[in-house]
């Protein structure tokens, strides 16, 4: 069976090549082929010599996914790309344009498997993993096909990161590798929908990318519900967990709140919300719901800004995060890959 090398770390790429009777450092050179200059075949390599690339085709293969529809009709600029897995699963990704930046919105599995109530991913159910090859391979794909770098990484597409932690970490470490894709750990952001355990790990592994976590209620009994993971790890453990990063890390990890219109954006909500955000070093980012499934609605923006108003004052960051690519379902809490994949 030919090796991936998609996937495969520096010191795993100098592995490959003695495996295959070659120098160690052809393993370096190849490993910067495939990330810092993105080739996209074993030609591409010029620099290696050909009875080497030969012997790359007999024994290697570069990438494994095929882009199966590109969708940039979304007003903002945002592209959505779905991509097929040889197993003929689907997922997406989301390149998202900004002044001062181009961020990436990366899957970690396809579908999910903790059937959040506002989220369309959760119609899929968890189907697998990715493995890290899968997820680096998304960003490697899109930056290939518009040819420009990227400044942004953020898992958080279709998935539950940390589900998925070892993977994604692997794919966090070959992100940001200044012999690779050199994409910055502080320009890399994990969420989490809130799996305590992980976080601890986390924490106590002295990662560098930023954390995000999906709070989204104040209260255990509606997070649970709309949050079913609330129900094993409830907000008192998520909140001492987050804690305890903050502190370990010296980080302020970022509270995400999506509004959902009558569900969660309250004055009552509003203060219950603030105590928590003032009881850590943290930021928020309200985000308003990107309209999924019928359940829900998204407020208006004078309500948006009416709730903004009463978490202040705060000794933290706080902002206002309206999503774009939201008019072709690109948005936070959108991405479902194939419709026909769905659970019915």
């Amino acid at each position: 069976m030919k090796k991936i090398l998609i996937g495969l770390t520096r010191q795993e790429c100098e592995q490959f090549a003695e495996d295959i009777g070659e120098k160690k450092y052809r393993g370096r050179q190849i490993y910067k082929w495939i990330y810092e200059k993105r080739a996209a075949s074993f030609e591409q390599m010029s620099d290696l010599p050909q009875t080497l690339r030969e012997k790359l085709r007999e024994h290697a293969l570069l990438g494994f996914m095929t882009v199966a529809e590109i969708d940039d009709r979304s007003s903002s600029g945002s592209v959505k790309y779905l991509f097929r897995l040889p197993d003929g699963r689907h997922i997406e990704s989301v390149y998202i344009p900004e002044a001062n930046r181009t961020t990436l919105c990366i899957s970690s599995q396809v579908g999910c498997a903790l059937n959040c109530r506002f989220c369309a991913t959760a119609r899929l159910g968890l189907k697998r993993n990715l493995t890290a090859g899968e997820i680096v391979e998304q960003a490697l794909a899109i930056m290939r096909l518009r040819d420009e770098d990227i400044t942004n990484i953020v898992f958080m597409g279709m998935g539950e990161p940390f589900a998925n932690y070892d993977n994604v970490i692997k794919a966090a470490a070959i992100f940001t590798d200044d012999n690779g894709m050199a994409i910055g750990a502080r320009r890399t952001v994990i969420s989490t929908s809130g799996l305590a355990d992980k976080i601890k790990r986390y924490a106590d592994e002295g990662h560098k990318y930023r954390l995000a976590i999906s709070l989204n209620s104040p209260f255990q009994e509606q997070r649970a519900e709309l949050m079913p993971i609330a129900k094993k790890w409830d907000l008192d453990a998520l909140l001492q967990a987050v804690r305890y990063y903050a502190i370990k890390s010296r980080k302020a990890p970022t509270f995400e709140y999506v509004l959902l219109a009558g569900v969660n954006d309250s004055h009552r909500h509003a203060l219950a919300l603030k105590k928590i955000v003032k009881s850590m070093p943290c930021k928020l980012n309200l985000i308003p719901y990107n309209p999924t499934v019928e359940l829900f609605s998204r407020p208006d923006k004078e309500h948006v800004d009416q709730f903004a108003r009463w978490l202040l004052p705060l000794n933290t960051g706080l902002s206002v995060r309206w999503s774009k690519g939201d008019d072709v379902n690109a948005a936070c809490g959108q991405l479902a890959g194939k419709q026909s994949e769905w659970v019915r």
